[in-house]
């Protein structure tokens, strides 16, 4: 350690780390959320689903790959034994919880669907204190009622009309599994290079998507160029950068936090959707925006657990 390190409190490094794990789930949350947005641009140029998320992930695996090896050190060498959990936690987790929540949308409303989904930070917190491995203090606990009444603004809750429960299922238990799969890749890719860790998750997902496609028939290997251009940018930023960025701002942060400043996300497909899709920006967005924004300034606050 250098002096000029030495000079630097213990607090001062914690706080710099706290900040710049935040900003990388910020990013993170960005990237994702442009995800919606170019899914329906390819979708709506007419590739079948399955080969969009066939393309996303396989062109995805070769940046991802590139990153790691420009990185040096042989970055694409993972420790023994951790192979086969990255490819089949990691990437079958990936492919489950789209799975989960794309079937959601047969049975219940898109908004509906994102009620149930962006439950998930609650059931973060819950399997955390269950299993005793981070505190939920009482900033916590405010941070995350923040996020929730902010998602509940921007999204909507549920209609009075009655909820199919088949849908209501499937929305849950894609929240359940993205709440069991923060902390599970987070384990996983411990020690491993962000890049490297995704290079695997993302090439395991395609293969699964792949798969799938050539058992329904929708497999696609030629695109329109618009749905080319959907599938590029979501394989560049909704895949390699949104990743990166998520895996290094969860080892700094831990699951909770990473998952209450995740929700962040609603507000970014709002904001997407206003400018490319031309669809209405609300004051309720713009409310739960501001919630969701409070709640990741008063994480802050919050001693690093």
């Amino acid at each position: 350690m250098t002096k000029a390190e030495e000079s630097v409190p213990g607090g001062a490094r914690a706080g710099g780390a706290l900040v710049t794990g935040t900003l990388l789930v910020v990013l993170s949350a960005a990237c994702f959320g442009a995800n919606s947005i170019l899914t329906v641009i390819a979708t709506r140029a007419g590739v079948p689903l399955v080969a969009v998320l066939f393309w996303r992930y396989g062109l995805a695996a070769p940046m991802l790959a590139a990153v790691a090896l420009l990185s040096g050190r042989r970055r694409l060498a993972l420790p023994p034994g951790r192979l086969l959990p990255l490819l089949l936690v990691g990437g079958g987790g990936q492919a489950l919880l789209i799975f989960l929540a794309l079937s959601a949308l047969d049975w219940v409303s898109a908004a509906t669907m994102g009620f149930l989904f962006y439950t998930y930070p609650v059931w973060v917190a819950v399997f955390a204190v269950v299993r005793g491995s981070e505190p939920f203090d009482r900033l916590r606990a405010l941070a995350l009622a923040l996020s929730f009444a902010g998602i509940v603004l921007m999204v909507g809750a549920p209609g009075t009309a009655a909820l199919r429960p088949a849908g209501v299922a499937l929305a849950l238990g894609a929240a359940v599994v993205y709440a069991l799969y923060i902390p599970l890749i987070g384990r996983l890719q411990s020690g491993i290079d962000p890049a490297t860790a995704s290079t695997y998750v993302v090439l395991a997902a395609s293969a699964i998507f792949g798969a799938a496609g050539l058992a329904t028939g929708r497999f696609r290997l030629a695109l329109p160029p618009q749905g080319w251009g959907a599938v590029v940018a979501l394989a560049l930023v909704s895949t390699t950068l949104g990743f990166i960025a998520f895996l290094k701002g969860l080892s700094a942060l831990g699951p909770v936090r990473t998952a209450i400043i995740s929700t962040v996300e609603p507000f970014w497909i709002a904001v997407l959707g206003a400018l490319v899709l031309s669809q209405p920006m609300t004051l309720a967005t713009l409310g739960g925006g501001a919630l969701i924004a409070a709640a990741v300034v008063l994480l802050q606050r919050a001693p690093a657990g």
